[in-house]
């Protein structure tokens, strides 16, 4: 994409005028055309991808100043970077933000930058590739025409951060395209492609990058027909219909986050509702509000989740060797870990000992992909990379084989005397157990050291986290590329030790098994699940319990108590008793919830139900942070950030939170300690605070 923007400027550049010569910007090469219009093309220094910093803004203003001097034709700003155009805003500006003061001057800054951008009085197009998000897009609407590559992708994500757009975005956007339609794309952070964008008024042309050149001359001299917003624009944007409008609007939103948790799609509809009509109103209290929300817990521990994720894609290194992937055993998991593998591009044969698994496999997979690919002929090819293999024959030319049949030793084990020795040489052999250490799993190998664990969390297409497990004889090289195919197939590593229940698990079976102690006391399933939720849970344990399988977690409690004793809880004789009669959750339609169409029924709620106490969240949360301390002081992982990172991506702990142990030291250490004690004391030792507290910080 690169050599292609030069292409298109190599022939027809000039420099403009006494401007400073190209190359003296550190971030941008400023051009002049053979018709008079100057190319400003964006390649921020030492970065892959453009984002918007103090010190690029600042020479962005300097670049605008040569722009009004020398009045060209028209100004064309594009990106020379082949991620896109501008990912948005540098992120680690934004961090340990404190003050709402200091942060509302610097954003006033880029706000006089940006509004000079669009006061220009020559025409100013923005030519769009890849990724126009968040700032970046705010760049874009400044300019009066806007031309999109067909590969352009747009998009405000700041909602996932805590924040709302800040850079005039949310007065721009709204006034030009149908507000309702502005307002969700900014309260969901959702992307959308360039034909949308155009639908929506949001881009004035979309465009193959041949036709770039000419699409710019017939915007600079007036003969494109430019997206104009049209009568119900502001209509909508008129005081009644956004007091009706923002209404409706706060109750969508609540349906997915509580304000006390996630302030910014409330700060927004109410910057919206309050400002809307009046477009300099609400640039000026756009700066405000976002400054106020840059402060909040949320924003920072949601910023600190961002590099989180980006500490973790480190982690996988580079240097996959795997291209083709076998999977044995068609289930839930592995089905769609071999669904998964196959959306990445990645030749993955699927076998079972019977054909229905697979079939149903495919079904599933043929949806997935109806969902998350956009060309039907991707979602074809993609299908024809899952091969159904009921004889096993991908075996033998399979870089990994993923092992993911029932959670049952000696199955698992049988399963390996019939494959290992039709492997071919450096293949590896991976587990998908969800908890069996692997000392007992290699017991039987020929070739231990080509064992290891890749631990998908289910569903698969949604939770990020893959936990890497070693044992002591791992070969090394084996270990590496395995971290770089979790890495190919757009998933986060978390390289973990052997040991039962690994990291994941280990933290969540006490947070499930105190829930079913709970239910034995007496506590109404909706308010055990409402403590969770309220503390920020994406889901309560029960309906937990019933997503993952009452079995599944059964097996897997045992397993852990057999190992940690005291530390856990039995699990209920009703609970077995429950397993026993195939009421396994929502695989089987009925656990401790009947399931409809995927969806837990909680019809029988009462009309006023008892509200959960904080003594019932403690007992649910706290455990966690207790067993994440537990597995750094074991060594069972070496980062306490990287486990924070592992729960969220693996579990859904409230991001908001910053993770478990980001929690506990927000909450303050003695505070933690002293109430697990206190737990301990009215309801048994599996409260009693692990040893790694004291050196924990």
């Amino acid at each position: 994409m690169q050599s292609k923007i030069m292409d298109v400027l190599s022939d027809r550049v000039l420099v403009l005028g006494p401007a400073p010569a190209p190359g003296s910007y550190r971030h941008f090469k400023l051009t002049r055309d053979a018709e008079g219009i100057a190319w400003l093309l964006f390649d921020r220094e030492g970065a892959s991808a453009n984002t918007l910093s103090a010190d690029v803004l600042e020479e962005f203003d300097e670049v605008l100043t040569a722009v009004e001097s020398e009045r060209p034709t028209g100004l064309v700003i594009r990106s020379a970077k082949k991620s896109g155009f501008i990912a948005g805003a540098d992120v680690k500006e934004f961090r340990g933000a404190s003050d709402p003061a200091v942060v509302e001057t610097a954003i006033g800054r880029a706000h006089a930058v940006i509004d000079r951008l669009e006061a220009l009085r020559v025409p100013s197009v923005a030519v769009i590739h890849g990724f126009c998000l968040g700032g970046g897009l705010e760049v874009a609407l400044a300019c009066q025409a806007r031309i999109a590559v067909d590969n352009a992708r747009f998009g405000f994500p700041e909602v996932l951060l805590g924040l709302h757009p800040g850079l005039g975005g949310t007065a721009r956007f709204t006034r030009l395209v149908n507000p309702m339609q502005a307002m969700t794309l900014m309260l969901t952070g959702r992307t959308i492609d360039a034909r949308r964008a155009r639908a929506l008024g949001l881009v004035d042309a979309v465009t193959q990058e041949r036709h770039v050149a000419g699409a710019v001359r017939d915007a600079v001299f007036g003969r494109l027909t430019r997206a104009r917003p049209g009568l119900l624009v502001s209509v909508l944007n008129s005081s009644p219909a956004r007091t009706l409008l923002a209404s409706r609007m706060r109750k969508e939103a609540a349906k997915a986050a509580s304000p006390a948790h996630y302030p910014a799609p409330y700060g927004l509809i109410d910057l919206w509702e309050k400002h809307g009509g009046d477009k300099a109103a609400m640039l000026a209290a756009e700066k405000s509000s976002f400054a106020h929300l840059m402060v909040t817990p949320t924003a920072q521990n949601l910023i600190r989740v961002f590099f989180l994720r980006e500490q973790m894609k480190k982690l996988a290194g580079s240097g996959n060797k795997v291209g083709h992937v076998h999977v044995i055993g068609a289930g839930a998991m592995g089905g769609d870990i071999a669904a998964w593998c196959a959306n990445q591009g990645l030749r993955v044969s699927l076998a079972d000992m019977k054909a229905e698994p697979i079939a149903s496999a495919v079904r599933r997979a043929s949806d997935l992909f109806g969902k998350i690919i956009r060309k039907p002929i991707d979602v074809r090819d993609a299908l024809d990379r899952l091969i159904p293999d009921m004889d096993g024959e991908g075996v033998r030319n399979a870089d990994l084989i993923i092992e993911a049949v029932p959670e049952k030793l000696a199955l698992k084990q049988k399963v390996y005397a019939g494959l290992e020795p039709r492997m071919k040489p450096g293949a590896i052999l991976a587990t998908n157990t969800s908890s069996i250490p692997l000392e007992d799993l290699r017991t039987t190998l020929q070739r231990p050291e080509r064992l290891l664990g890749l631990h998908f969390f289910n569903p698969v297409s949604r939770l990020q986290l893959v936990e890497v497990v070693s044992h002591d004889g791992t070969d090394g090289t084996l270990l590496k590329e395995a971290l770089a195919f979790v890495g190919v197939i757009d998933r986060l590593p978390l390289p973990v030790k052997s040991s039962p229940g690994f990291l994941v698990n280990r933290a969540l079976t006490p947070y499930m098994l105190e829930a079913m102690l709970m239910l034995d006391e007496g506590i109404d399933k909706l308010v055990i699940d409402a403590a969770a939720e309220k503390f920020g849970m994406p889901m309560g344990p029960i309906e937990l319990a019933d997503q993952v399988g009452l079995d599944i977690c059964l097996d897997v409690g045992d397993m852990l108590r057999a190992k940690f004793g005291a530390s856990l809880p039995q699990a209920p004789a009703w609970l077995r008793e429950k397993v026993a009669r195939a009421e396994l959750g929502r695989k089987s339609g009925k656990g401790f919830y009947d399931w409809r169409d995927g969806k837990a029924d909680k019809s029988q709620t009462a009309a006023n139900p008892p509200q959960p106490t904080n003594e019932m969240t403690d007992r649910l949360i706290l455990p966690m942070s207790n067993v994440c301390v537990a597995c750094l002081r074991e060594g069972i992982v070496d980062n306490a950030d990287v486990v924070d990172g592992a729960m969220i991506f693996g579990t859904g702990y409230a991001p908001f939170r910053g993770g478990p142990l980001n929690y506990a030291r927000t909450r303050g250490v003695e505070n933690i300690v002293s109430t697990l004690r206190m737990l301990a004391q009215k309801f048994g030792d599996r409260f009693a605070p692990d040893a790694g507290w004291e050196t924990f910080r």
